[in-house]
């Protein structure tokens, strides 16, 4: 999805009118939990995301709050009040419960600072609303209502800053992205989420304090990166984090595609290139499940899908440009970034699949590849396929809107190959067309490095001439057994 261009600024009365109407929704959890606190002898304030999504017009089940009470007494509370109950952020003062279909979590009075040399945050308790407030990454984020009573705590001006849709820092944005450096990523994602512009202050000391992300634990990055990926506007965070020199840190193939062009514009500039393709691959989620996505693997094999360009670059006595061998060079550095990243072994495997297969297409001419070549494309892809059809065709940028439509009509024409075959062949499942015991029954053999040979050779036998009946691939085998023999 494009990025929304010069929004117009909401009413302050409308963002009211929103916040009224959400806490509205919200009144029978919001009193009784309340109550319950203010019996205690304690404060509860709903506060952050839902506070702001409410001024957007935006519903949540999950609610955030924050407390004067301490993480054994909200236990306590929450306890009496939900049907569940969890503590894994109890170092973090963090307790949560569900009651229904509501999630909550309560966390007590805290501000957090890094130590210079430390991957994590030191938590310590405060005393005052106003203090937790402050502490918060954007004035957004730093507006609270009290609850039972609906009191608004906005010492910041966030309420200013969300209607004319601008990310600042509650306080100097030196200070706070110094507590916290994962804050530099977090404007980004916001910027990606929500559409809104970052303050120039704040963009000036992402870019003076940059090398202070390089303390953030690789985990905290990844998970950063996934929701500005995730986002409805990627592209306004991924230019932040290039424009900043933050992606030179925690994600540097990116900016590396800024190649410097050649004097006759022989080639397209591959990182403009790239957050197209971006895009494109976001229009085509459609394709991949019911809701329209986001799909995380789609997407982020989209931007990594020309990585290779860099370290292939050659420039020809004749001026032509060209990348040979990215795509393999592409899915290795693909692998090694996501390693970094500590990205599960699934998703590393499936993106980079779809990297080095990015240009598998290409091969296919006007239609020229054989039923085989067909089949080994199906079978290369396994349960990427689908990707593959959005990357593939996300990939096609050109601005020649008659090369455009042939690629396109090429691409229909390749998927409806592989829905006849896949009729006719159920290409999803190939296997030979003669199992384990079958092969060593005919051959005589047990089990062993033979009989892999013999199914691997049957499994490309079946890719080349598709399915056989049993005494065809019995044959088949026999001759080939043979032959191996004779060898």
């Amino acid at each position: 999805m494009p990025a929304p261009s010069n929004p117009e600024p909401l009413s302050i009365v409308e963002v009211q009118r929103r916040v009224d109407r959400e806490l509205d929704r919200l009144a029978p959890l919001l009193d009784g939990l309340g109550a319950l606190f203010a019996d205690a002898g304690h404060e509860l304030h709903l506060v952050g995301g839902p506070v702001r999504d409410a001024m957007l017009g935006r519903s949540h089940t999950d609610l955030d709050f924050t407390t004067s009470a301490p993480p054994e007494v909200t236990e306590r509370l929450l306890k009496r009040w939900g049907d569940a109950l969890w503590d894994m952020g109890r170092d973090f003062g963090t307790i949560g419960a569900r009651r229904g279909d509501w999630m909550v979590e309560v966390t007590t009075y805290r501000s957090e600072t890094y130590d210079p040399a430390s991957r994590n945050p030191v938590v310590a308790y405060g005393d005052t609303l106003a203090g937790d407030l402050g502490r918060r990454d954007f004035t957004v984020n730093a507006m609270a209502v009290s609850v039972p009573g609906r009191g608004f705590e906005d010492p910041y001006g966030g309420i200013v800053d969300l209607a004319h849709q601008v990310l600042r820092t509650p306080g100097r944005p030196e200070d706070s992205f110094g507590d916290d450096p994962l804050r530099m990523l977090r404007a980004a994602r916001f910027a990606a989420q929500l559409g809104f512009t970052v303050a120039p202050e704040v963009v000036a000391a992402m870019t003076a304090m940059a090398e202070r992300i390089t303390i953030i634990s690789a985990e905290r990055v990844r998970d950063e990166l996934v929701k500005l990926i995730c986002a409805p506007y990627p592209r306004l965070g991924l230019t932040l984090l290039v424009d900043t020199g933050l992606a030179a840190l925690v994600l540097p193939e990116l900016p590396a595609l800024q190649l410097e062009r050649d004097e006759h514009h022989r080639h397209k500039d591959v990182y403009e290139h790239t957050l197209t393709v971006l895009e494109q691959a976001i229009d085509l989620e459609p394709r991949l499940s019911a809701d329209g996505g986001p799909d995380f693997v789609s997407r982020f094999a989209a931007l990594m899908h020309d990585v290779g360009k860099p370290r292939t670059r050659r420039l020809l006595d004749d001026g032509t440009v060209t990348f040979h061998h990215h795509d393999v060079v592409g899915a290795k550095l693909t692998t090694k970034r996501m390693k970094a990243l500590r990205f599960s072994n699934d998703e590393i495997a499936a993106v980079s699949q779809l990297v080095e297969l990015h240009l598998r297409f290409h091969g296919y001419g006007s239609g020229e590849w054989t039923d085989s070549a067909v089949r080994r494309y199906v079978r290369d892809a396994g349960d990427q396929l689908a990707r593959l059809h959005v990357l593939t065709r996300a990939d096609c940028t050109t601005r020649n809107q008659r090369k455009a439509d042939r690629l396109r009509r090429t691409y229909d024409d390749l998927e409806a190959r592989i829905e006849r075959l896949s009729e006719e062949e159920e290409l999803a499942s190939l296997r030979p067309d003669l199992d384990g015991n079958q092969i060593m029954e005919i051959l005589g053999v047990g089990p062993g490095r033979e009989v892999g040979e013999a199914y691997r050779f049957l499994l490309e036998l079946r890719l080349d001439r598709g399915p056989l009946d049993e005494d065809a691939a019995r044959e088949a085998l026999l001759a080939w057994w043979a032959e191996r023999l004779s060898t």
